[in-house]
């Protein structure tokens, strides 16, 4: 087994332990579920990771994930759902969405020094995660959409 997969074993049994009798909302729960388990798909893919839950003071929101994949940095947005339904989880990113990710990766690319930003290369990525009885199943779109 690799250390990939022994890491995804070990937090999905920690997942199963209770916490300290604190209860989590559950809906909030299912979405850190599906973000870890997109990130390690994502990392299975050779997306490298860079951020994850990213903020700025500038702009109202965060980013999912923040990875680079081959040549372009990649912001990505993960929608979880524990059934799959009339709409697909990716469907839930709507216009208001997809203003904050532009918003948020602008700052963030603002960070790097001028003469690399540059040579930036955005993109906007979508994770389906479906957490079924069943199993998990995994959906990736790149280039969801546009940077504007």
């Amino acid at each position: 087994m690799d250390t990939l997969n022994l890491q995804v074993g070990a937090l999905r049994w920690l997942d199963s332990l209770p916490f300290r009798g604190r209860k989590v909302p559950a809906h909030l729960s299912t979405g850190l579920r599906g973000e870890r388990e997109a990130l390690f798909e994502l990392r299975r893919r050779a997306y490298t990771i860079v951020a994850r839950r990213w903020t700025s003071g500038l702009v109202v929101g965060d980013v999912d994930l923040i990875a680079w994949h081959e040549d372009r940095l990649c912001f990505i947005e993960v929608k979880t759902r524990t059934a799959r339904d009339n709409a697909p989880a990716e469907s839930a990113i709507d216009d208001r969405k997809r203003r904050v990710l532009r918003g948020l990766a602008r700052v963030y690319v603002r960070r790097f020094p001028r003469k690399l930003r540059e040579d930036v290369r955005v993109r906007f990525d979508v994770v389906s995660v479906y957490l079924l009885s069943t199993g998990i199943e995994i959906e990736i779109f790149p280039s969801a959409f546009l940077q504007d």
